[in-house]
């Protein structure tokens, strides 16, 4: 198995993806919301690139879910907390869902071999599916519009670091996630409360959404991206 880290959408372009499987990362907060649902009873996810594609499917009985720069799209049922995905009413309900960053990976990664979802909530799940599959790995972080960030690259990290005695470890890129998540692996929690990204959406006051997508191992699921819906 070759493992390679590509960090922002913006170069995708420089990667094959279509015998790959492709871990989609937006920690804070698409894919921990997603491991979140789908591991509290949610029934799908469907990831769309646009707030009218989520509108479109919300008149069809959807939940719409999204945030746009990460704030709540208005108009919709919920926004982009984990704790929202969570709610026991949720459970059985089919989500629409359209993010700043993460959904718009999962869409340039539409081609790939395997599309699973991957945040800190899931790490262990994620890593033993890996492990079993034959598929050469791309860590596909979401960033911030198009730029690098770190609590995706800690997380690429690792994934890395957990593979290390089964898989090659491809290029520098996947290196450098490697012995990023080496250095703070100690407390992740306090880096990942450091981040730029962090700081951008602490003005939301969205405290407690960063803190727990920083917890390892909440849930046992892998979302698998099956047409157009994630499910478990």
């Amino acid at each position: 198995m070759k493992i390679d880290v590509c960090y922002t959408p913006e170069l995708i372009h420089q990667f094959e993806v279509e015998n790959k499987t492709v871990v989609v990362i937006d920690i804070l907060r698409a894919t921990s919301c997603m491991v979140a649902g789908l591991g509290s009873g949610i029934q799908s996810i469907t990831p769309v690139a646009t707030v009218e594609e989520c509108e479109a499917l919300g008149a069809q009985g959807f939940i719409m879910a999204g945030e746009r720069g990460g704030e709540k799209v208005e108009q919709f049922h919920i926004g982009n907390s984990p704790f929202d995905y969570m709610k026991p009413e949720m459970k059985g309900k089919k989500v629409a869902t359209t993010t700043t960053n993460g959904t718009q990976a999962i869409e340039l990664s539409k081609n790939a071999k395997e599309v699973i979802i991957g945040a800190f909530l899931n790490l262990s799940a994620v890593v033993n599916h890996l492990m079993k599959s034959e598929n050469d790995v791309l860590l596909f972080c979401a960033g911030w519009k198009g730029k690098y960030n770190l609590e995706d690259s800690l997380f690429a990290g690792a994934v890395c670091n957990a593979l290390k005695q089964n898989a090659e470890l491809e290029s520098d890129s996947a290196l450098c996630a490697f012995f990023l998540y080496q250095s703070m692996a100690s407390d992740l929690a306090y880096y990942i409360n450091r981040s730029n990204h962090a700081a951008r959406l602490s003005k939301f006051n969205v405290k407690e959404d960063i803190e727990y997508c920083a917890r390892l191992n909440e849930f046992n699921v892998v979302p698998k991206l099956v047409g157009s819906e994630l499910t478990v």
